[in-house]
C-alpha cells in the first residue's frame, strides 16, 4: 500500500501525478487527508482524500509514503503527528519515503537526510540538514526519493513506479502516457 498525504495548501501536481502513475501501474494507493477528507490544494483545487488521518492505520502492508510539497501544505504535513508517525514507521521498517518540492525539508528536520544526496525546491536546501543537496529533478539515496518541484512531478512519479514495480513498467507507463523526456 502506498499512502499519499494531503494537507491544506499541498501542491496539486506533486500529489496527484504520483497517485495517477502508481494506480496506472497497478499499485494500491490511498490518499490521506490531514484534518479531514476534503483538502484544498495550494491553487484552490479541493481534492477528496480516500480517508482522513483519523482513520489512517500503520500496518505491514505499507510500502511507501509520499509527501507532496506546496505551501503551506508542507508546514501542515510537518506538524501532523500522523505524518510524523508514518515517517518514523517507514524509517524503522526499511520502507520507502518519497518527498518532493519543499517536503524534503520535513525529512531534513528529522535528520533522515544526513549523509545522503537529495533534492528540493530551490531555496529550501538549507533545510536538508546534513545532506548533499543536488539540483537534479529526482534523487534516490537508499529508501528515500526526493523531487525538485512541480516540473519534476512526472520524473518523480515514474521513479516511484520503477522502485515499486520495475524499470520496464515505468518505461511502458511513460510511453503509454506519451511522456518523452
Amino acid at each position: 500500500m502506498v499512502y499519499v498525504f494531503l494537507a491544506e495548501g499541498f501542491e496539486e501536481v506533486e500529489a496527484l501525478t504520483p497517485v495517477d502513475c502508481l494506480r496506472r501501474a497497478g499499485k494500491d494507493v490511498r490518499t490521506v487527508g490531514i484534518g479531514g477528507t476534503v483538502i484544498k490544494g495550494s491553487h484552490g483545487i479541493p481534492v477528496t482524500a480516500d480517508l482522513a488521518d483519523s482513520a489512517f492505520v500503520l500496518d505491514p502492508s505499507l510500502e511507501m509514503i509520499v509527501l507532496p510539497g506546496g505551501m503551506p501544505g508542507t508546514v501542515h504535513l510537518g506538524e501532523s503527528s500522523t505524518v510524523q508517525d508514518a515517517i518514523t514507521y517507514c524509517a524503522a521498517n526499511d520502507k520507502w519515503i518519497a518527498a518532493i518540492c519543499a517536503a524534503p525539508s520535513i525529512l531534513g528536520a528529522r535528520g533522515l537526510l544526513a549523509d545522503k544526496t537529495a533534492t528540493c525546491y530551490p531555496g529550501f536546501e538549507n533545510k536538508l540538514i546534513g545532506c548533499r543537496a543536488a539540483a537534479e529533478p529526482v534523487c534516490q539515496d537508499g529508501r528515500i526519493i526526493t523531487g525538485r518541484g512541480p516540473g519534476a512531478a512526472m520524473d518523480f512519479s515514474l521513479r516511484l513506479v520503477e522502485v515499486l514495480a520495475d524499470a520496464a513498467s515505468a518505461r511502458k507507463l511513460a510511453e503509454g502516457m506519451v511522456y518523452n523526456k
